[in-house]
Order: C-alpha cells, then sequence, then structure tokens
C-alpha cells in the first residue's frame, strides 16, 4: 500500500512538473534596439506589439513632479489605465494637456497632492504646466497589452508574448517608424529586432 502511495505521489508531481514547464513555455520573448543615427534620440521610445489576441488589463501609473521636471519624462500604460500625477517639489505645479484625444486640466494644486486621470483610448497626450512653461513630458496610451520604453541606449524587452507573428511599432518625440516591421515570436524564444527611425 505504502509503495502504490508512493509511486501515485511521484507521478502526480511528475505531472506537475510538466504542466509547470509547458506553462513557462507558452510565451516569448521580443528585444531589440531603435536604430537611429543620433543617440540621443533613443531614449524613451515606445515600443508596443499590434494585434495580439487577447484582453488588455488596465494598470496604475504614476507621474511624478520633481525639480520642476516630469518623472519619467514619457510614460507608457495600456488603454483604460489611470495615472497618478504627483507633486514632490516645494512649489505650485498644474497639469494640462491640449490634445484632442485627451483634453484635461488638473488646475493648480500644492506640494504633496495627487490628482488622477483616466485614460480611456489610445492617444499620445502632451503633459505642460501652465505654471512652469519649460516643464513638458508624455503618456503614451497604446491600445496593448505588450510594450516597453527604451532605456538610453535604445534597447527594449517585451516579455509573455504569445507565440504568433505580429507588427512591431514605435512612438518617439523626435522620430517615426522608417518603414513597417514585423517580429515572429516562439514558445521559449527570444526574438530580436531593429526597429529603424527617422526624422
Amino acid at each position: 500500500m505504502h509503495i502504490k502511495s508512493t509511486v501515485l505521489k511521484a507521478a502526480m508531481l511528475a505531472a506537475g512538473f510538466g504542466f509547470f514547464s509547458s506553462s513557462a513555455f507558452s510565451a516569448g520573448t521580443v528585444t531589440g534596439t531603435i536604430d537611429a543615427t543620433m543617440a540621443k534620440y533613443k531614449k524613451d521610445a515606445v515600443v508596443y506589439l499590434k494585434g495580439v489576441k487577447g484582453p488588455i488589463a488596465p494598470k496604475k501609473g504614476v507621474v511624478d513632479q520633481k525639480n520642476l521636471i516630469f518623472v519619467p519624462h514619457v510614460l507608457a500604460v495600456p488603454t483604460g489605465s489611470t495615472v497618478d500625477f504627483k507633486n514632490s517639489d516645494k512649489v505650485n505645479h498644474n497639469i494640462f494637456s491640449a490634445d484632442v484625444c485627451k483634453k484635461f486640466n488638473l488646475g493648480t494644486y500644492n506640494p504633496g497632492m495627487s490628482k488622477s486621470v483616466l485614460f480611456d483610448k489610445p492617444c499620445v497626450v502632451n503633459l505642460l504646466c501652465n505654471v512652469h512653461s519649460e516643464m513638458t513630458g508624455y503618456v503614451v496610451v497604446v491600445d496593448s497589452a505588450y510594450y516597453d520604453v527604451t532605456d538610453a541606449t535604445g534597447k527594449f524587452t517585451i516579455a509573455n508574448v504569445p507565440a504568433g507573428t505580429y507588427e512591431i511599432t514605435a512612438w518617439s518625440e523626435k522620430l517615426k517608424p522608417a518603414a513597417k516591421t514585423m517580429v515572429t515570436v516562439t514558445d521559449g524564444g527570444t526574438a530580436t529586432v531593429a526597429i529603424k527611425m527617422a526624422k
């Protein structure tokens, strides 16, 4: 009886491990760089996949105001997300957007305060402050669950992507995609791609 129980437990453990292993490799990763002639334009590009089936879960984003700068300069969120706008400076701030796809004005608010905005559709929102005209930033709302913002060297990584072939594109404050780029993702694999950007 003890032997049968041990064998049964071992079989169940093996089956569980097999299930875990297959689940762990049920998606792939897309990594790569922004290909641009000027290195300074490689940073803060929003790279995302188009046409991936499945739900897009909203997220909670945060943009802070520190030393008269929007931090981060570029925030990417999926459609339906809410962004908290904080004021960590010692002076009053205001955040507004005049973009047609998402107009809003949070008014002037004091240090330590935070106000929220819902971004309910794809949009590139230029953030401005009418108290400090030199301040500018962006919230990029993408209709995708698979995206990343490039680092200072233009690198990006998008994980847990379902296997398939998709268009991969990018938004940049200064550049535009030079051509349509496709990427094929395999289960457990890593696809590397360079996205050509130009003015």
